[in-house]
């Protein structure tokens, strides 16, 4: 079933979930140990993030270093099929990302899916190589997501790069994307991030799934702002509990949002690890009662591959 068509139909506000796979030289049983609490919740799709190639220097034994290009993380379809086959109720929303890829090779991806059953997709431009100060595309890339939701929605009506395909089947995506409550940090201000937003809904796109945030006013200002911009797909709030002090510092470094300073106040006076993860789980749970009052369709939950907190949030909430 289509993420729209379970927005629209629900009947009454849910909880789904983001996973990140594990690591190369893994197995799918740590994505199982992750996965298995969730499924308590009966959550209509999950999401499962895409991480690009990434470049390393590797020491040789004469003291130089041989560049390679290393991917981190299993692909993306074979993680798919591998929770497909233990799920087959669950709806399965892979990332697709333009960071790394050409146009024929995102293509390529797609159509793996689609082969697969896949019937969602969250399409993201993502981030720049570590190290990098700016996102660069791959020369036959897409520099924008909106770019990569036209493409898609090409496909869905049966329209493919390759030229030599005879009787291209249509493919089926319901298309989501993201969005910056408090501003993706390349944009200028967050009406021009807000008219980004729009050219993705435009290109094709049927949901938004919001980056974390820690303040609700931030999000129901975006969410005010959007609709006064014409953006009527639905809108989900994203969150995700902070689990130790450390992300204090380090989540508005990666992510480039704000942390409210009585959350910060109260992390500050936890004593423990322990006191610190309650703190987080606590914040966690105030923020989605109080979303839920405000009548959200739904809240996504991000796990990073750990989720007995969300679970106890969910446990309180839903």
């Amino acid at each position: 079933m289509k993420v729209a068509d379970i927005l629209r139909t629900a009947a009454k506000p849910f909880a789904s979930f983001e996973l990140v796979p594990p690591l190369k030289g893994s197995d799918v049983t740590r994505l199982y140990e992750s996965l298995d609490p969730l499924m308590a919740f009966e959550p209509p799709f999950i999401n499962i993030t895409c991480h690009r190639d990434e470049v390393e220097y590797v020491p040789n034994p004469d003291g130089t270093f041989t560049k390679m290009t290393l991917a981190k993380r299993p692909g993306t379809v074979a993680i798919v099929a591998a929770i497909m086959r233990r799920y087959p109720q669950l709806e399965i929303v892979p990332h697709v990302i333009c960071g790394g890829a050409s146009r024929p090779k995102i293509e390529s991806e797609l159509l793996d899916l689609h082969f697969l059953g896949v019937r969602n997709v969250m399409a993201l431009r993502g981030d720049a190589l570590p190290g990098q100060r700016y996102f660069t595309p791959e020369p036959d890339g897409f520099a924008h997501s909106d770019q990569l939701v036209a493409a898609i929605t090409d496909l869905n009506g049966g329209h493919y790069l390759d030229p030599t395909v005879k009787n291209p089947l249509p493919t089926d995506f319901c298309i989501g994307v993201a969005a910056y409550p408090e501003k993706h940090y390349e944009a200028a201000n967050l009406d021009a991030d807000i008219a980004r937003l729009k050219q993705k809904v435009d290109a094709g796109a049927q949901y938004i799934v919001t980056q974390m945030f820690f303040d609700n006013d931030s999000f129901y200002r975006f969410v005010d702002r959007a609709l006064g911009a014409g953006i009527s797909v639905p809108i989900i709030p994203g969150l995700k509990p902070i689990s130790a002090q450390r992300q204090i510092q380090l989540l508005p470094r990666s992510f480039h949002i704000d942390i409210p300073q009585r959350l910060v106040n109260l992390m500050s006076q936890a004593t423990t690890p322990d006191e610190a993860y309650q703190v987080g789980i606590q914040w966690a749970i105030a923020q989605s009662r109080d979303l839920l009052a405000h009548g959200v369709p739904a809240i996504h939950y991000y796990t990073m591959a750990k989720t007995d907190n969300v679970c106890r949030i969910v446990e309180e909430v839903m």
